[in-house]
């Protein structure tokens, strides 16, 4: 069972604030973006993605889901010509991370493939003020008392302490931006379910940030004078998760002192159903085909974590 939000806050020494950062609200709801001209485009990649890009009547999510992440991420890379930083940036697929730390006395490692990760040449800048970073040293970390919130960890024996963001030294992109976790099994019990996703989501966000602050800055922990912002998107080709972290610490031991932030923008639907084929009750067209609740903010959402840092 991967642990839910909760636990990945206390593994993590984080605090949670719902919603998305002020930073990254302000690109979706700045008009002066011209982010709504995409609209269309969007909706009708989600048509492409669930309808037209199949011989089956009904595309498995397997099919359906890979493609529409490409259709929105091509729709993102059309605002280059508008800012043409954002070609400064790289697509990597199976990335591995390692990161090491210690809570309280244990030692935790996250490690594995983290999805598809898009880098940069440049650094998110951070979405907390330096007052917001302080004001953390007052909130309580939630404990589990009497459990243990290791409980469902898998333990292993550690030979080796890994810090490693996946990429050699000298890689032009080598900040990470945003991770993109597609949950596109057929079955939905070999799905994660979204907070079992939102919690994988968090746990990678931060080994991304801790292993790219022990690079730049050594193993001791220490409260960061530049922190790390990572992002990060999962979906199951219909709902989606959105995600802001920001690594203030990499003191992780105690519950004291500085904690580390993420916004969670949970189960935002893009559309509301996919219909590949009319249905029809007593020769009336019921339900006709194709895509109905289109939520242009989701999509605006999308685009406004793609171009975060950039605009």
């Amino acid at each position: 069972v991967f642990p839910g939000v909760r636990q990945a806050q206390w593994l993590t020494k984080t605090k949670l604030v719902e919603g998305l950062p002020p930073a990254v609200q302000g690109i979706v709801d700045n008009p002066a973006l011209g982010l709504q001209e995409l609209e269309e485009r969007a909706k009708h990649m989600v048509s492409h993605a669930r309808l037209w890009d199949t011989a089956e009547v009904a595309p498995r999510r397997e099919k359906y889901c890979p493609v529409l992440f490409e259709n929105l991420i091509h729709i993102c890379r059309l605002m280059s010509g508008k800012y043409p930083s954002l070609s400064k940036r790289m697509l990597a697929r199976n990335c591995r991370i390692a990161a090491t730390w210690e809570r309280e006395s244990i030692l935790l490692q996250v490690r594995g493939l983290s999805g598809i990760l898009m880098n940069s040449m440049t650094p998110i800048p951070p979405v907390a003020s330096k007052e917001e970073i302080v004001a953390t040293q007052e909130h309580v970390l939630e404990t589990f008392y009497p459990i243990a919130p290791t409980i469902d960890l898998q333990e292993v024996n550690v030979y080796k302490e890994l810090n490693d963001t996946g990429f050699r030294d000298g890689y032009p992109y080598s900040h990470p931006h945003t991770l993109f976790f597609l949950e596109s099994a057929n079955v939905r019990t070999d799905r994660f379910r979204p907070e079992q996703l939102r919690a994988k989501m968090l746990m990678f966000a931060f080994g991304n940030a801790l292993a790219k602050a022990k690079e730049l800055h050594g193993d001791d922990p220490k409260v960061l004078e530049q922190p790390i912002v990572v992002q990060s998107i999962g979906t199951d080709g219909q709902l989606f998760q959105f995600m802001v972290f920001q690594l203030n610490t990499t003191d992780l031991v105690s519950n004291d002192g500085i904690k580390n932030l993420v916004w969670i923008d949970s189960d935002q639907k893009l559309y509301e159903r996919a219909q590949c084929v009319p249905e029809v009750k007593k020769r009336v067209v019921t339900k006709p085909a194709g895509i109905s609740g289109f939520q242009p903010d989701t999509f605006k959402k999308f685009l406004a974590l793609y171009l975060h840092g950039t605009v």
